[in-house]
Parts: C-alpha cells; structure tokens; sequence
C-alpha cells in the first residue's frame, strides 16, 4: 500500500480494497487502451449510447474508484456519515446542498438576527440542573426554541391566510340561506 500510495489506513478495508482495484483497473486498461478503446458492453446498442451521452450523470460509473475518492472527499469536507453505499453518500450531499448552500440558504444564515436584550432573571426555567451555567445555557436555549416556534406559528398563520383566501368565498346570498355564489 506503501508503494503505490494508498490515501486509506489498513483499518479501512473496504475503502482500501475498492481503491487497490481501481488502480489495478486503470493499470490495465493503461498497458492495453487500444484493446479496451473499442470493446462495448455486451447488449449495448449505438443508439443506447447516443441516448447516454446526452446526459452526463447517466454516463456516471459509481463503481469507479475516482467517483467514490470524490464522494468520500466531499462527505468529509462536508461532514457528512460514511455509508457503504455511495449512492446514498451522494444523495446526502446533495440534500445538504440543495437546504444550506444555496444563494437563499446562504443570504438567510448571513442575516444578523438582532433583537432585544433578554433579562434571563426574568424568566424562570422550571427546573434547576445544580449548575448555574447549566442552568442559564438551558434558559438561552428554550427562549431560542420559543422564538422558532412563533416563527413555525406564525408561517402556519400565513399558510392558513392563503389558503383561506383561495377557498373561501365571503359572497353570502340571505335569500338563498347559503354561503358563496
């Protein structure tokens, strides 16, 4: 492993088989291009590969040693869990991606949320730890848990607003004894 300059630790097998063979792939197919630059996979038609190359991702071999170095590289970037499976690595990262690294994401956690100065004496916490710094952290984070709840509330207010006004048709006919046209 030496030798070659395995980027895994012996402890990781798995990682460390999937790279050796990888490199034992690109060796051979690197000492005999020309007569693996032709070959086609059994069953494959020209037309299927024309279909193919117009989308790249389906082209995407996840069984290539480069594609799962690549994958495991941004989970640890992003720090994200190893999974046997890189497929379901990658769909991690692209829902990490997708929630908080898009230009909304980015401009909302880059607002400053400044509000009141709180007087946590004020507020009483219901239980008590033993440990005044336990015991303040604890009353920092319920006053934070209560203002994303009346944020929750207050987009499930909006929502109802909107949907209200879609469905609801405040024309009353007293004549007809009904509600709407």
């Amino acid at each position: 492993m030496k030798d070659v300059n395995c980027p895994f630790k012996i402890q990781e097998r798995q990682e460390t088989v999937d790279w050796l063979l990888g490199l034992a792939v690109r060796l051979e197919y690197g000492d005999n291009a020309d007569k693996y630059k032709d070959s086609t996979p059994d069953g494959a038609k020209n037309a299927d590969n024309t279909a193919k190359n117009a989308e790249p991702l389906i082209n995407l071999d996840v069984n290539n040693p480069d594609f799962k170095a690549g994958v495991m590289a941004l989970a640890n970037l992003l720090q994200i869990q190893r999974h046997d499976d890189y497929l379901v690595m990658l769909k991690a990262i692209r829902i990490l991606v997708q929630e908080r690294l898009t230009q909304d994401a980015i401009a909302k956690a880059s607002q400053s949320k400044e509000g009141l100065p709180v007087a946590l004496e004020k507020h009483i916490l219901g239980f008590d730890t033993g440990d005044a710094v336990i015991n303040e952290a604890a009353q920092i984070l319920r006053l934070l848990h209560i203002e994303e709840l009346r944020e929750l509330q207050t987009k499930i207010n909006e929502a109802i607003v909107a949907v209200q006004a879609i469905i609801a048709d405040p024309k009353t006919d007293h004549r007809l004894g009904k509600v709407g046209r």
